[in-house]
């Protein structure tokens, strides 16, 4: 058996943090962190608040996403890394594609009548696109009738825009009945 995190003093939590969020495939939970590194999860989101605050003026980022994190390159960096792996820039995305994703990011989890209502049109072809893009994914069925799908943003969402956590992006604030003129900053209205 290895020894801990904490019965070494050659390594601190941060170095060991690191280093797992290195080699991980893909996004982990607090919890995995804490048995690999044999200490309490409130140790291991302390050390994440601190990891991510050291990483400000570095090329990675900590994202946060269901409860599970893992390492993204900065987001500043990206045309840099597109072309140091010789990738096409990320294809633009249609206004339909931005509009149905913002409304997935804040509505979530919202079934496809749901996106329909709000944006006015039917948004299977969005939704097909925006789905083999890996940027929303079904995370349920609806209890009603009919048990219709619920999507919600995926990792890739958030690494597609530059984000860590859901929480990151702009308030959503809804228009007062009857306000008029601009409006104001606001992303989005009902």
């Amino acid at each position: 058996m290895t020894e801990g995190i904490t019965k070494n003093p050659t390594f601190t939590l941060l170095a060991g943090l690191e280093a797992l969020l290195f080699v991980a495939a893909g996004p982990v939970t607090l919890q995995q962190l804490a048995d690999a590194l044999e200490v309490k999860t409130s140790e291991i989101e302390f050390g994440l608040q601190q990891l991510e605050n050291f990483m400000q003026e570095h090329g990675l980022r900590i994202q946060r996403h269901g409860g599970r994190v893992q390492f993204t390159t900065a987001p500043e960096l990206s045309g840099a890394v597109e072309k140091f792996l010789g990738l096409d820039a990320f294809a633009r995305l249609s206004r339909a594609a931005l509009e149905t994703m913002a409304i997935i990011a804040y509505r979530q989890p919202i079934t496809r009548p749901g996106i329909d209502a709000i944006r006015g049109v039917n948004s299977d072809g969005v939704l097909k696109s925006l789905l083999s893009k890996g940027l929303v994914q079904e995370v349920g069925r609806a209890e009603g009738p009919g048990r219709p799908i619920l999507f919600g943003v995926t990792p890739d969402f958030l690494q597609h825009f530059g984000i860590s956590k859901l929480d990151d992006l702009p308030p959503f604030e809804t228009l007062e009945q009857g306000e008029t003129g601009s409006n104001n900053g606001r992303l989005l209205k009902d």
